[in-house]
């Protein structure tokens, strides 16, 4: 029988193939975070319209309860502050969806 000898991969063949790699997954998420830059600034551009035209310093949905407020400006534990089995007390708290 002959025997046939497998040579491993040089390391500099391994190196290369990693940098490859590595630099395409680079291109994807620089091509999805420009991607994303132009929806949100499109968003923000359209609400900055409508904060001026009502003369608001940010976009308030509502003022009932601080978790109703805007997502960006309420704590991420407000909702959780009540009991946990208790009734919505402010109607404007069904708006928000659960979080994926």
């Amino acid at each position: 029988m002959a025997r046939r000898c497998v040579e491993p991969m040089r390391p500099s063949l391994v190196f290369s193939l990693l940098l490859i790699l590595l630099l395409a997954i680079d291109g994807a998420l620089l091509m999805d975070g420009q991607n994303r830059r132009r929806v949100q600034d499109a968003t923000l551009a359209q609400l900055e319209v409508a904060t001026s035209s009502l003369g608001l310093t940010d976009l308030a949905v509502a003022t009932e309860a601080r978790y109703t407020r805007h997502p960006a400006a309420s704590d991420a534990v407000a909702p959780f502050m009540d009991h946990p089995g208790a009734i919505e007390h402010f109607p404007t708290g069904a708006f928000w969806l659960p979080p994926r």
